[in-house]
């Protein structure tokens, strides 16, 4: 067997994220980034799409939850992704970083990274 990773780099999209009032009436650029690992029984070398983590359709219900919901907190964006993730019961564990840019006046961005197991 072998250990998959997988990761999803820089996916841009746009949510209502903040609790400022500026920040809840216009949506804001979010940058995502997902690793995750799982399994491969013997499946990469086989070349065996059924063997594989999907993930277009990952990514897929990571833009929906994003673009379809507002959050408050930068933390509850990154855990919801980091739950969505991990609902795919092939995936043993995921991280997620999502950074927020320009929401501080002299930095790049802010991020919060979460990291969870099946």
């Amino acid at each position: 067997m072998s250990t998959v990773r997988v990761r999803i780099k820089n996916l841009r999209l746009r949510t209502y994220i903040g609790f400022n009032p500026d920040e809840t009436e216009k949506k804001q650029d979010v940058v995502i980034n997902v690793r995750f690992e799982y399994e491969a029984p013997g499946g990469i070398d086989q070349d065996r799409v059924e063997d594989a983590v999907n993930y277009k359709t990952i990514t897929k219900s990571i833009i929906r939850l994003v673009e379809g919901r507002s959050f408050l907190l930068l933390e509850k964006l990154t855990r919801d992704v980091l739950e969505l993730v991990l609902e795919n019961k092939h995936i043993d564990r995921a991280t997620v970083q999502i950074d927020k840019p320009h929401a501080l006046r002299f930095a790049d961005s802010v991020s919060v990274e979460l990291s969870g197991e099946n």
